[in-house]
């Protein structure tokens, strides 16, 4: 941390203040990241953060989508690599409904636990918005839960802006 901390800080600001640096100081960090296409040969690692992300689910099963996903033009998953290690990914898919103008969705985002605060998350997000840019989308859309505060000050801070509060019902088909 870069000099000494006044003691009239609470610990919620000595704690922001230790993020901001170490993030600024692992920004430099990202110098070897790229993101890309996310593909088959991704499932092992995609697997690992779609449990990390609250959603757990075999390889074989992340093959499955992540194939499904590649052969549609409305749908698109990306990879964020560190230095040749996958530590994150993001899904979206383009809705098209009759009430409303098509606008993208991004159905899953996770960066790996020890690799969130860096931009990673930004990045990704940044690439679903050029693929909806590029499909003349005009529109990408997130739903978040409501327990999942980071979440939403991430979104918030990157630009989205919370439009409604619903409750999602589903019914289970046998």
């Amino acid at each position: 941390m870069a000099g000494p901390v006044p003691k009239s800080w609470s610990a919620a600001e000595v704690s922001t203040r230790n993020n901001m640096d170490m993030s600024a100081t692992r920004e430099s960090d990202l110098s070897g990241l790229s993101i890309r296409r996310l593909t088959v040969d991704d499932a092992d690692a995609a697997a690992e953060l779609s449990c990390q992300l609250g959603y757990p689910c075999s390889p074989d099963e992340l093959r499955e989508r992540i194939a499904d996903t590649s052969r549609s033009a409305d749908r698109v998953a990306f990879a964020a690599v560190l230095d040749g290690q996958v530590v994150g990914w993001i899904d979206a898919a383009i809705e098209r409904h009759l009430q409303s103008s098509a606008c993208a969705v991004i159905g899953g985002l996770v960066v790996r636990d020890g690799a969130r605060g860096l931009g990673i998350g930004r990045r990704l997000c940044l690439e679903v918005e050029e693929w909806a840019r590029s499909k003349a989308i005009p529109v990408v859309r997130v739903r978040s839960q409501i327990k999942r505060e980071d979440a939403h000050r991430f979104y918030l801070g990157g630009g989205y802006s919370k439009v409604k509060t619903s409750l999602v019902f589903e019914k289970r088909l046998s």
